[in-house]
């Protein structure tokens, strides 16, 4: 018996899904060019990368099944007019090979790190997304000397921290159910190898399938500033997002106590895939907080 969330089965909710990652994707019109691009050799993968613009650098991550424009496509040509870009596409993702390594948040956290060695980045904010926001977690725990502010986009860094529908929607997922979709168009576009796409797919829903948790004490310990975006209906569960929010200093009365440095933002009206469509919104709380 296939689970159902709100009258959806699987196959048509991964469809419907597929058709707004998609209209993330048209809304750029274009492919935005990057002054530079090229495969960071880590982990005994190779991971792709762009870098846009000049400044301060800030490194983008990307969500489950994204590559760099269908996520940042909007974003990219207002952060590149005063900043260093460094936008990554993880093991499988885009231009980036299919690797038979197992996926867990750790080794792509370590990912991340190996390409900014390969472009001599000594620290640099990072701003995520969903999957990508996961790995940032890992991330700021494992390499915090690398990391000045962070952004986090609706995501979480346990299990836990997304409600009971959202960890159960793989359970019944199958590689087909992706095919035909939006979003296999955008892997045959720019994937090296098509021929990967079902093992890619069967490697992601065992990835999502798998429960996470980067530890509460851990996130306490983050010492960087913390920007965390959340739809108000995004799948997040915002109990959890609060206790995240007080591991990171915040929650606290700023009439009678200096105001954290983690800042906490809940745009109304946003489900997961939206909210990465508000772009104005976005963007003003990136540049607030990243100044």
């Amino acid at each position: 018996m296939k689970r159902v969330f709100n009258g959806f089965n699987a196959p048509r909710l991964i469809s419907v899904v597929a058709i707004l990652f998609f209209t993330v994707f048209q809304s750029n019109g274009q492919q935005n060019k990057p002054d530079a691009s090229g495969y960071a050799p880590v982990n005994g993968i190779k991971v792709y990368y762009e870098v846009y613009g000049k400044g301060k650098p800030i490194v983008l991550l990307h969500g489950a099944f994204y590559d760099i424009n269908m996520n940042w496509g909007e974003l990219i040509p207002e952060l590149s007019k005063t900043r260093k870009v460094i936008a990554i596409e993880f093991q499988g993702h885009g231009h980036s090979p299919f690797s038979e390594r197992k996926l867990d948040i750790v080794s792509l956290a370590s990912d991340v790190e190996g390409v900014m060695n390969h472009l001599k980045i000594d620290s640099a904010d990072v701003a995520a997304y969903s999957m990508g926001g996961s790995i940032a977690y890992q991330f700021a725990i494992n390499y915090p000397e690398r990391l000045r502010k962070l952004v986090i986009i609706s995501s979480t860094y346990k299990s836990g921290g997304w409600l009971p529908e959202v960890n159960g929607a793989f359970e019944d997922f199958k590689p087909e159910f992706f095919d035909n979709t939006p979003l296999k168009a955008a892997y045959d576009a720019v994937a090296p190898d098509k021929t990967k796409w079902r093992k890619f797919l069967q490697q992601m829903i065992e990835f999502a399938g798998e429960p996470f948790d980067c530890g509460d004490s851990n996130i306490a310990k983050i010492t960087s500033p913390v920007l965390l975006i959340s739809g108000d209906n995004d799948g997040l569960d915002k109990i959890e997002l609060m206790k995240t929010y007080q591991l990171l200093g915040g929650g606290v009365v700023a009439d009678m106590a200096p105001m954290p440095k983690s800042h906490l933002a809940i745009v109304p009206s946003q489900g997961h895939v939206t909210l990465m469509m508000q772009t104005k919104t976005i963007l003003g709380y990136l540049d607030d907080f990243l100044k």
